[in-house]
């Protein structure tokens, strides 16, 4: 069941690479982004970083990791994985996955421990958009 929404963000795509090539493996492509939100009622700006593996039926793969900070300093780091699909012919992805937090923070304790789910698109662009909630 779905529960709170954990957090909300708004962001641009800052690089796109090829990573190097592994003989009979599909090609690699690796996305940064930075945006900002909010998590838990708190201000943050999210870093991050992904990589997209095309798979036989048309689906992306994709893993990445990050991380926020509030204006206070208080950080949190994430990991995530989820399914993707191609929106449009300059790079456009939709997204849907699954997100874990770990912070030191006690701001952002509560988030240690939640698992959360996550929809995440990418316009032409390079523009993003990001939910995630907590799954109960």
């Amino acid at each position: 069941m779905l529960g709170d929404l954990l957090e909300q963000e708004q962001g641009q795509a800052t690089s796109t690479r090829v990573l190097p090539f592994t003989e009979g493996q599909p090609p690699t492509v690796e996305v940064s982004f930075e945006a900002k939100g909010r998590v838990l009622d708190t201000d943050i700006t999210d870093m991050g970083t992904y990589t997209s593996v095309p798979r036989p039926d048309g689906t992306l793969f994709g893993e990445g990791q990050g991380v926020m900070m509030s204006a206070d300093g208080d950080v949190v780091t994430w990991r995530g994985q989820g399914i993707g699909r191609i929106t449009g012919a300059g790079g456009g992805s939709s997204w849907r996955g699954a997100i874990y937090y770990r912070s030191e923070s006690e701001r952002f304790a509560r988030i240690n421990g939640c698992v959360g789910v996550f929809e995440f698109e990418v316009d032409d662009s390079g523009k993003t958009s990001a939910q995630v909630w907590e799954w109960k």
